[in-house]
């Protein structure tokens, strides 16, 4: 069973930054997918970024190319998303997402994902 625990979270102007993590226990973080998934209130959970289990390919949605980056550090079973210049329309709970197989490849649906965490609350004020 692997567990996921998001952090950094929090309250920030538009045009601020914030750095989530997500801490993996219980399983073979270096072979797994990643990914970032929100959901803002009354909307569907949508896909934020991912990244292969070596940080050789990565993919955003298209409203946070250039804002957003997802890195991960393997020896501390942590992926980050960097996010700077943030928008209110980026305020929504933030989830990251682990996929134990396919390791070489990134996935964008939420069902492709196995293990989430319980989500960090982003807020950004206008």
């Amino acid at each position: 069973q692997v567990q996921l625990v998001e952090s950094g979270g929090g309250l920030v102007q538009a045009g601020g930054s914030l750095r989530l993590s997500c801490a993996a226990s219980g399983g073979t973080f270096s072979s797994y997918v990643m990914g970032w998934f929100r959901q803002a209130p009354g909307k569907e959970r949508e896909f934020v970024c991912a990244i292969n289990w070596n940080a050789a390919r990565t993919y955003y949605e298209d409203s946070v190319k250039g804002r957003f980056t997802i890195s991960r550090d393997n020896a501390k079973n942590t992926v980050y998303l960097q996010m700077n210049n943030l928008k209110p329309e980026d305020t929504a709970v933030y989830y990251c997402a682990c996929r134990v197989d396919a390791p070489t490849a990134v996935f964008m649906r939420p069902r492709d994902y196995d293990y989430w965490g319980q989500g960090t609350q982003v807020t950004v004020s206008s």
